[in-house]
């Protein structure tokens, strides 16, 4: 007689992955974030912090994000910025 342990193993193949497309940019833009942090003495952005911070954003919205943060010259401070929705009125122009 088998052991229930051996009937109820679990194999890789057979467990769900948790990873999602939202929390691999997220996991990006924390470790890019975090490294630019770390050079001004700040304290490193958590995994939930992110998450509350691009909470609003789609998806889609964070491909975008990612591409255009990646292309500037300053990463962190095109980020913040991009997020800030106070920068994008339809009153400021810049």
């Amino acid at each position: 007689m088998k052991h229930i342990r051996d009937l109820l193993a679990r194999t890789k193949e057979t467990t769900r992955s948790r990873k999602t497309e939202r929390g691999e940019l997220m996991r990006f833009f924390t470790r890019h974030l975090n490294y630019s942090r770390a050079a001004d003495g700040l304290a490193p952005i958590s995994m939930p912090r992110m998450g509350k911070i691009l909470e609003g954003i789609p998806t889609k919205d964070l491909y975008y994000l990612q591409s255009v943060c990646t292309r500037a010259k300053n990463f962190s401070k095109k980020f913040w910025w991009e997020v800030d929705p106070k920068k994008h009125n339809k009153d400021n122009p810049f």
